[in-house]
């Protein structure tokens, strides 16, 4: 797992261009996923890793999506989200550090 979460390829910057990446990791959600290939950004959430059988923690997508709502954001994709909630900050800093 730590190789293909480590992985950078010389010929597909983004991950999801490039056949070789077999795991993503969506820090803003802390979900892991595997690419679909349709030439978008979509992937299918990873419960457990394919390698070891380890469960991978609970996504955070819907805590996001909720968080954002008692702010009066109901369409993240329409409104402006705050700095913090761009990536994984706004649940570390709920969550304390080293809690996935």
């Amino acid at each position: 797992m730590r190789g293909q979460l480590t992985y950078r390829c010389d010929q597909h910057p983004a991950p999801h261009d490039c056949p070789d990446v077999f795991v993503i990791y969506n820090a803003r959600f802390d979900e892991y996923g595997m690419p679909v290939r349709d030439g978008g950004w979509s992937s299918v959430l990873m419960r457990f890793c394919p390698w070891c059988g380890t469960a991978m923690p609970d996504s955070k997508r819907d805590f996001w999506f909720e968080t954002l709502a008692t702010m009066g954001i109901n369409n993240p994709s329409k409104q402006t989200v705050p700095d913090l909630y761009r990536s994984d900050a706004w649940w570390r800093s709920l969550c304390g550090p080293g809690v996935h």
